[in-house]
């Protein structure tokens, strides 16, 4: 009687866990829609630019949607962006080389730099609405998430396997199809990993893009990041510890609902022969994967979707395939990249009389501080990368070969990359000052609080994604450490390590903004750098000192890309490609 009763019981626990399920999926997709409503409401609304903060615990819930919507559409921007435009600088080598250098440009270049220019072109173009404003910030958000995915999947992208490639050209794939079903699967380990530090980039960019002076204007929107400034400059230990208490619940949610489940999806694209005895997984996939709601969603919507698309692009591939056509589509398609070509060309040298009739104004003194400033930073930059190069290698290695140990050291890794820093630092920048140290030695500090996580995420999806055979034939013929890092380790991540140390690169020179020029109650710690000139030219609003100090940043930059990184990424590309 007893066993029967038992089993009876798991069976209605087993038929009832789907009914739950369900449940809470159906709970979850209303919430969503909910949301996407309420946001809307705020969004159609009536310009505030200067909203007025409350440091009331009660007010954080309202505050941490809002900073996660801005996070959240700012990511899927970067996204698209980021997919885009690595496609077509790895596929067209009339642009690649100029299209790489204006990444590297682009993603160096302060967030201030972006800011006024952003908020006043947004504000300009919707004028009547709370969206203009919003988008801005979104906008400022996404220029510091884009730029490491748009790296990922370039260098994804330009390391396939020359074999995957044949395969899809003897199948007759069609770009979608190779797109779809190689391209973007190849790459998903690397945006994954780049993902989770851009989102994490976003949430220690929040202060600054929330809560900012343009000119004589502060621009205060209501969210999670200006609720933290607001306590740090008032002093509200209570409001602070809020406000960071609940940034990591928001963080440790994100990553046990949305990242560990992806990762464990995205493993089965790993590029290997033997499967691997360990690897991440996630009971969250697990149980979604049992969900009667998504699989209908799945069979009546998204497959046959999918294969109507493939339907298309077949029979669209059968009528283009006589050479005629063939021929007048590479026509067209050269008439156009001839004519955008001629666009841009035109759009540059406005911009660039524009910028020429601007900086006429600037004292001669000026360029010699900016140039010392230049070398300061620059020397900064590369203390703080060898620094972070130093530790989150191994670190990552470790965390990337180790499934259980990623378990536990990934959530904590994106808590301390989403930390803001700027919340943390006075507290270090007093401590050195006591030590007699400075803002010079505390900067390089900040820029590697801000930076190194890069370089540690790239290293642990380069970690991952070295084939777990090649691991297997560096364990039977007993390599030595030495034997396996020179061989298996170092060549495997090196793609990654590249990408890592590249946007990490651009992260230090983006920091610099905040390392060196400090608010610190009511006085402004400052020390000689270029990023200290830019955030006193946004604060003053001198233009033209801003323009030019954002030149100069631009120029190192593309001499560096172009002595260093260039070669590096050349090097990954040939020598160290993954081949079957």
């Amino acid at each position: 009687m007893k066993v029967r009763y038992t089993l009876s019981r798991s069976l209605v626990i087993d038929r009832s866990w789907p009914f739950f399920l369900d449940l809470t999926v159906a709970m979850g997709l209303l919430a969503g829609f909910y949301a996407v409503l309420q946001i809307a409401r705020y969004w159609l609304s009536g310009p505030v630019p200067e909203v007025v903060i409350s440091q009331s615990p009660r007010m954080l819930p309202l505050y941490a949607f809002y900073s996660v919507v801005r996070i959240g559409v700012a990511y899927l921007l970067s996204l698209l962006f980021a997919v885009g435009y690595g496609y077509v600088a790895a596929y067209h080598r009339r642009v690649e080389t100029l299209m790489i250098a204006t990444l590297d440009i682009l993603q160096s270049i302060p967030v201030l730099s972006f800011l006024p220019g952003v908020m006043l072109a947004m504000m300009s173009l919707i004028p009547s609405r709370q969206l203009g404003i919003e988008f801005g910030a979104i906008l400022l958000i996404f220029t510091g998430q884009v730029w490491n995915m748009a790296f990922s999947f370039y260098t994804s992208l330009k390391s396939i396997p020359r074999e995957l490639h044949e395969a899809c050209t003897i199948n007759r794939f069609s770009r979608w199809q190779r797109f779809w079903q190689l391209e973007l699967p190849y790459s998903t380990i690397g945006l994954v990993w780049n993902s989770m530090v851009s989102v994490a980039g976003g949430w220690f960019f929040l202060m600054v893009c929330e809560m900012f002076p343009v000119g004589n204007r502060n621009f205060r929107l209501p969210g999670l990041g200006s609720y933290l400034q607001t306590a740090a400059s008032t002093g509200n230990s209570l409001a602070m510890i809020y406000g960071l208490s609940t940034m990591i619940a928001i963080i440790v949610l994100t990553d046990q609902l949305i990242w560990r489940p992806i990762i464990d999806w995205s493993d089965k694209f790993k590029f290997e022969n033997v499967e691997a005895a360990e690897r991440v997984t996630s009971p969250v996939l697990a149980a979604l994967r049992q969900s009667n709601v998504l699989g209908i969603l799945h069979q009546r919507t998204f497959a046959p979707f999918s294969e109507y698309i493939y339907h298309l692009i077949s029979r669209r591939q059968q009528r283009h395939e006589a050479e005629d056509k063939v021929e007048k589509s590479k026509m067209s398609s050269t008439v156009i990249a001839v004519i955008f070509a001629v666009l841009i060309a035109g759009l540059i040298c406005f911009a660039a009389f524009k910028a020429i009739l601007l900086l006429r104004h600037i004292p001669g003194s000026d360029f010699g501080n900016l140039l010392a400033g230049a070398g300061a930073t620059f020397f900064r930059v590369n203390v703080s990368l060898l620094f972070a190069a130093a530790w989150t290698i191994p670190a990552g290695v470790a965390i990337g070969f180790n499934p259980k140990l990623a378990r536990i050291a990934q959530p904590l890794a994106q808590i301390a990359a989403s930390f803001p820093a700027t919340a943390l630092f006075p507290v270090i920048l007093l401590a050195l000052m006591k030590l007699g140290a400075g803002l010079g030695i505390g900067s390089i500090v900040l820029m590697m609080l801000g930076t190194q996580w890069y370089i540690l995420f790239n290293v642990i999806a380069g970690a991952m994604a070295i084939p777990s055979d090649l691991r297997e034939v560096a364990r039977l013929f007993h390599f030595t450490s030495m034997q396996r890092w020179t061989t298996v380790i170092l060549p495997g991540i090196f793609p990654f390590l590249i990408t890592g140390l590249v946007t990490a690169s651009g992260g230090a020179w983006n920091a610099s903004i905040i390392a060196e020029y400090f608010h610190l109650k009511d006085q402004t710690l400052h020390t000689l750098g270029l990023g200290a000139q830019i955030s006193a030219a946004s604060d003053s609003g001198n233009f033209p000192v801003l323009l030019l100090a954002t030149i100069i940043m631009a120029l190192m930059v593309v001499t560096i890309n172009r002595l260093v990184w260039r070669p590096l990424y050349k090097l990954a590309e040939t020598k160290y490609r993954l081949e079957g």
